[in-house]
């Protein structure tokens, strides 16, 4: 097996290492610190506030660590640039450069799940 078939199938271990996740890509980002909660969600993965909060879905915890970062990078670039837009898309890039891969792969998932 591959080092990237490793990474790709590893899962996140509880709430709290999804949680550190997040503190770690607001350092790399250089973002203003957030609040996390880790709940069940019916109709998305995340959500972020205005005010800092970030949800996640518990349901992230059982996909790739690969996937979930995905998640995690799309909602804290929203700090940064509040639509889809052409600058949105270049911070994704800029900060997860297989962005569009990792999210057609998380959009297999949704599809699978019937969601």
């Amino acid at each position: 097996m591959t080092v990237r078939k490793q990474k790709s199938a590893a899962r996140w271990q509880d709430a709290d290492e999804l949680r550190w996740a997040v503190q770690n890509w607001v350092t790399r980002i250089g973002i203003k610190s957030v609040q996390v909660y880790v709940r069940p969600m019916k109709r998305k993965w995340a959500s972020m506030s205005s005010s800092g909060r970030m949800t996640l879905d518990a349901s992230l915890l059982k996909l790739p660590k690969e996937l979930g970062e995905y998640v995690i990078v799309h909602e804290l670039v929203h700090r940064l640039a509040p639509n889809h837009g052409k600058v949105f898309k270049s911070f994704m890039l800029a900060y997860l450069p297989d962005w569009e891969e990792r999210e057609a792969r998380l959009q297999k998932k949704v599809h699978a799940l019937g969601n």
